[in-house]
């Protein structure tokens, strides 16, 4: 007589994405405990991710916003184009009161913070498989109150007044770079980075350069916890 062997249910495979190697490894080491996902690659860029995801086919991806040579929006938004079954947990330093909406309408199902506990991350990982969104209680009820009140006209931060390119220009200006050198990060030519500040200046009401650097340099401290 013999006997069958109990089949091993099979395992989530999750991308890690982010420019952090300590970050990656330590979330390679986190799926390794758990019963019911594991790791099946890591990148450290959108290029990177885009071409992981043709290799292994993961049943879903946790994304920084802030990659090595791109954009972590812009990686989404080629996601949701390219596998649009692909669910993808957005796991960023960045306030969710800043970028959860912006990332979810870029494709992601789901936005926390890093500073999250280990076990929320798995819960997360875990709800979006399931074709959930997962956000934080905060958020979710600030959402819920933007789509029942509608978006107050004023007071608004540059997250909300500015597009996603522009947001990105204007953070990049804060960190201290020029045109040439975000035109290389982002893809684009000088001349478009600089229209996309003549933009920004006429969005925020900012008269010149001195100031959009100013207010530039202010959301940046903000978003890494400065002053």
């Amino acid at each position: 007589m013999t006997t069958k062997r109990a089949t091993q249910p099979r395992k989530a495979r999750i991308l890690i994405v982010d420019d952090h190697p300590i970050v990656r490894q330590g979330l390679v080491q986190m799926l390794g405990h758990e019963a019911d996902m594991e790791a099946c690659g890591e990148a450290e860029s959108a290029a990177e991710a885009l071409k992981a995801i043709a290799a292994a086919a993961p049943d879903a991806a946790v994304v920084d916003l802030s990659l090595k040579d791109s954009s972590g929006l812009e990686l989404l938004k080629d996601i949701r184009v390219r596998y649009p079954r692909l669910p993808v947990l957005v796991l960023s330093v960045y306030d969710e009161s800043m970028y959860a909406e912006r990332a979810l309408r870029a494709g992601a199902r789901g936005y926390m913070m890093k500073e999250e506990a280990a076990e929320k991350v798995v819960t997360a990982i875990r709800r979006i498989l399931a074709g959930q969104i997962y956000l934080s209680e905060a958020m979710a009820s600030r959402l819920l109150h933007l789509l029942v009140d509608g978006r107050p006209a004023a007071g608004l931060s540059p997250a909300e007044r500015l597009s996603d390119r522009e947001l990105e220009v204007f953070q990049l200006i804060g960190q201290g770079f020029g045109n040439t050198e975000i035109a290389r990060r982002l893809h684009l030519s000088p001349k478009t980075v600089e229209t996309y500040r003549g933009h920004i200046k006429e969005k925020l009401n900012l008269s010149g350069a001195t100031e959009l650097l100013q207010h530039a340099i202010q959301w940046a401290q903000r978003l890494s916890g400065g002053a």
